[in-house]
């Protein structure tokens, strides 16, 4: 009993920088993964998308964005919210960072020609939990529109 307590306060190991960019580009992409999935369709061009912006901003192959979109779809199908990707993003990224993921989000939103409410609303939704300012959201709206 004493050994469970005293586990509560003890500091967690430190976690590596490879597991903790494994964790970071699960969490960005399991959010990519979400707006493709907030109109309850998924479209082959969000999905095109999709794959091409991870490519692209986390320098990776095709095998291995082929990967983390299958680790993203099944960890969102597990999430309950969307805290426990917010909060990764939150603890290891810059507000550049979380600007471009913001952006990412509108370009799969886009992608299909049609931006659902329900995609809207989760993009709104992340950008308050990431604490990105209004101003930063519809300017990377307006960008990804054109």
């Amino acid at each position: 009993m004493i050994r469970v307590l005293k586990a509560l306060f003890d500091h967690p190991r430190q976690e590596s920088q490879e597991s903790q960019q494994r964790r970071l580009r699960l969490a960005a992409a399991a959010l990519l993964v979400e707006t493709a999935r907030a109109d309850f369709t998924q479209s082959e061009d969000e999905l095109a998308k999709l794959a091409q912006l991870l490519a692209t901003s986390l320098q990776l192959g095709q095998d291995e964005v082929n990967r983390l979109v299958l680790a993203a779809q099944e960890r969102v199908e597990e999430a309950t919210s969307l805290y426990e990707f917010t909060r990764v993003i939150n603890d290891h990224c810059s507000a550049d960072q979380k600007l471009q993921l913001i952006s990412a989000m509108w370009a799969v939103a886009y992608a299909d020609g049609n931006v659902d409410k329900y995609e809207e609303h989760l993009i709104r939704n992340v950008a308050d939990l990431i604490y990105v300012p209004h101003s930063d959201y519809i300017h990377a709206k307006l960008t990804a529109q054109n």
